[in-house]
This record gives C-alpha cells, structure tokens and sequence, in this order.
C-alpha cells in the first residue's frame, strides 16, 4: 500500500456523492480507488466530487481510473469533479490534457457550488 493512503466517503445526498483521498495514489491503489469510485456510480450518483487536496502524488494508472469513472458518469449527464489546490497535481492533470477534460476546482466549497 501507498504512503499514506486512504480514502472517506461522504454522501452528499441523492446523486452527488464525495470521495476523499489522501496519500500517495498509484499503481498499488488504484484498484482500491477503482471500486471506491465504482460503488456510488452503481448506486446511481450522477456527480462524483474527488477530494484530491491531500493527495501527494498520483500515477498515470490513478488517472486511467478517474477517467474510467468520467467515462461512466457522461452518458447519463453526470459529472466527475476534481478537487485540487496543488500545483505539481494540477500540472500532472495538464500535462496528460486532463484539464480539459475535467473540471477541476480549488476546494470543496468549489465543487458544491457547480
């Protein structure tokens, strides 16, 4: 397991639901982070907010992961929602062209008010 990591769920009512991730999310944790992400899709959550603030480092399997879940929630016009302050984060997001492909805002109060 990652440095670090872990992972709190937050119901935010009935489609929206937050996800909280902290530590080091790679390789080793993606699958747990898969089937984190997975269980309140297939309980019918349209918009997934991921809390990324404390994450301290993601991989490229990490990201295949979040656009795995984007990739579930469009077609039924739901949204994931990033949630990231952290430049060298962000950058890793604009690098791969992810930031156009999510919406990724500076803190929760953020992704609550979408």
């Amino acid at each position: 397991m990652a440095i670090g990591f872990h992972i709190d769920d937050e119901p935010g009512g009935d489609s929206t639901h937050l996800l909280v991730v902290s530590g080091e999310v790679d390789l080793f944790t993606a699958a747990e982070l898969k089937s984190r992400l997975s269980a309140p899709i297939d309980a019918g959550a349209t918009r997934v907010i991921v809390d990324l603030s404390a994450v301290t480092f993601i991989d490229s399997s990490s990201l295949g992961v979040l656009i795995g879940a984007h990739k579930r929630l469009e077609p039924a016009g739901g949204r994931l929602v990033i949630v990231c302050d952290d430049r060298t984060i962000i950058n890793t997001f604009k690098t791969t062209g992810l930031d156009r492909v999510f919406e990724i805002v500076a803190s929760r109060a953020d992704a609550t008010a979408t």
